[in-house]
């Protein structure tokens, strides 16, 4: 089920630190993955989903099971970026959706990835349907970090 593209992506900010860069000062590429986790993270949990009572009382993970990713330019140390979440599309147990990374200072895409993640049972890690309260919160308006 495909669902309305959101009226306002959702965004969470950050700098970039020394531990983010490799030698020459700039972003590290698996540091982009750990930019893009942390967005989703806030955003799901900005909809009231807590991924830790997700799995404890719900017996529920969200897992990867795909990413592809574009490194448009390169951020540096102190960069302050924007990390949005849009575009969302969900599935029986999975949803689609496409983040990007922005320089805040000059509005340059650093990054863009389309991610597919699946709703998983916490004990087996085999995919199971997404519970209706997780997609109404999810289809729902988007609230902002």
């Amino acid at each position: 089920m495909l669902t309305e593209p959101m009226q306002q992506a959702f965004v969470w900010q950050l700098r970039v630190y020394w531990e983010d860069t490799d030698a020459g000062g700039v972003i590290y590429h698996s540091r982009y993955l750990n930019f893009f986790e942390r967005a989703r993270t806030e955003w799901l949990r900005s909809l009231g989903i807590n991924q830790s009572a997700l799995s404890l009382e719900d017996k529920l993970v969200f897992g990867i099971r795909k990413m592809d990713i574009d490194f448009l330019m390169a951020g540096k140390l102190d960069d302050e970026l924007d990390v949005s979440v849009h575009s969302i599309e969900l599935g029986g147990a999975s949803m689609n959706f496409i983040q990007d990374m922005v320089r805040i200072g000059d509005g340059v895409k650093l990054a863009s990835a389309r991610v597919v993640a699946v709703c998983l049972a916490a004990d087996t890690f085999k995919p199971v349907r997404m519970p209706q309260w997780i997609k109404t919160k999810i289809s729902g308006p988007v609230n902002q970090a």
